[in-house]
């Protein structure tokens, strides 16, 4: 008897897989040019809407476990990036916030993202890149999905 196994290139997974693989590399070497990586830069922008964020909303924000944050911090911290923060009238609780430089530094890398979307969707008209945006929003919502996690 013979076995049927559907190819590859039938199932949405693979393109999605496929694109997003090539989209993340491509943003990956572009911020790594400033001494940044992916994981550091999704911690910056979280921060560039806030003024300081505690480790554990952060962590909750962007579907991080709270030893990502910590290891992610520590490094944003050596690079002059990240600074910490203990409150004054409870000490056991700590902050994070950006520094003048890091807080320079995210419209920077953000416009990089913006490049890196527009090399990869341009090609699509806006209406189609908008239906796409709001499918990949559906779908995520429909499952409950915060960001992914990146370490």
């Amino acid at each position: 008897m013979t076995q049927h196994a559907s190819p590859l290139e039938a199932h949405l997974g693979y393109w999605l897989r496929l694109v997003s693989n090539h989209v993340s590399r491509r943003f990956a070497r572009q911020v790594e040019a400033a001494d940044v990586t992916v994981a550091e830069w999704v911690v910056l922008r979280a921060l560039f809407d806030h003024e300081a964020l505690q480790p554990s909303m952060l962590s909750a924000t962007l579907g991080l476990t709270r030893g990502a944050i910590s290891k992610l911090a520590d490094r944003l911290e050596k690079k002059s990036l990240l600074a910490r923060y203990v409150k004054e009238n409870d000490r056991r609780t700590q902050g994070l916030s950006l520094t003048a430089t890091g807080r320079a530094l995210v419209p920077k890398l953000a416009a990089l993202a913006d490049d890196n979307d527009a090399a990869f969707f341009a090609v699509l008209p806006a209406k189609d890149r908008a239906t796409l945006h709001a499918i990949l929003r559906k779908l995520a919502d429909q499952h409950d999905l915060t960001q992914s996690p990146i370490d």
